[in-house]
């Protein structure tokens, strides 16, 4: 049974927020423990680097873990009581600490947030066929800059495979001619390949390469 899984899915965490509400790291985790409400019990939570949260939860006046919080088929108003206050306990880090994961891929996910603060646009999801595909467009010009697609590997390099998130940007003529002489650079996929650029997001290039060219992209999206 793990209720962490099912209340946190397709969450991401902003680890900006842990502190503020709490958190403490240690070496490479966040952690924090809290009393649940109107019960002497305590649950301690961790977070880690990839953003996988586990939780536990300890009698206060044993120091011993409740493991019926595991099972399914414990049952009475006890237990539920327990249940009911770590679930409680579970969203309220999820509304402060967690925001909605939109993509599959952790670097989409971080990318778009970073787009999402700076230019306050979100992603429209435009395609129903297609549910996780979706577009960035300037607020004042309507123009698209950004665009984010699932696709198949093979569909960029021929001797690869296997589902991928990748991103259409679009810069200068000559600015596309010199970074398609470089690894990681690849012809629009479904975009005038004149004006247009892919990227594919498995980490090869730094967010920060990446959103230095989105800015660019989003300087042609300004124009009318």
């Amino acid at each position: 049974m793990n209720l962490e899984n099912d209340i946190f899915k397709r969450c991401f965490v902003d680890y900006r927020k842990l502190k503020k509400y709490g958190f403490r790291k240690i070496k490479k985790e966040y952690m924090i423990e809290k009393s649940l409400k109107n019960i002497f019990f305590k649950a301690i939570i961790t977070i880690n680097s990839k953003g996988e949260l586990k939780g536990k939860i300890i009698d206060s006046e044993n120091n011993e873990e409740f493991l019926l919080l595991r099972i399914e088929s414990a049952k009475g108003a006890f237990v539920a009581e327990v249940k009911k206050a770590y679930i409680e306990l579970l969203y309220d880090i999820k509304d402060n600490c967690f925001t909605k994961q939109y993509f599959n891929n952790s670097q989409t996910n971080r990318i778009a947030y970073r787009v999402i603060e700076k230019y306050h646009n979100y992603p429209e999801f435009l395609w129903e066929k297609t549910p996780t595909s979706a577009v960035f467009r300037n607020a004042d010009t309507k123009k698209w800059y950004l665009v984010i697609l699932s696709v198949d590997r093979k569909k960029l390099e021929a001797d690869k495979k296997g589902l991928v998130e990748i991103i259409d940007i679009k810069l200068d003529s000559k600015k596309i001619d010199e970074l398609l002489k470089e690894k990681h650079f690849y012809p629009a996929y479904h975009m005038n390949k004149k004006n247009w650029i892919t990227i594919i997001l498995d980490n090869s290039l730094s967010d920060e390469q990446i959103l230095e060219l989105i800015e660019q992209s989003y300087g042609f999206s300004e124009k009318k």
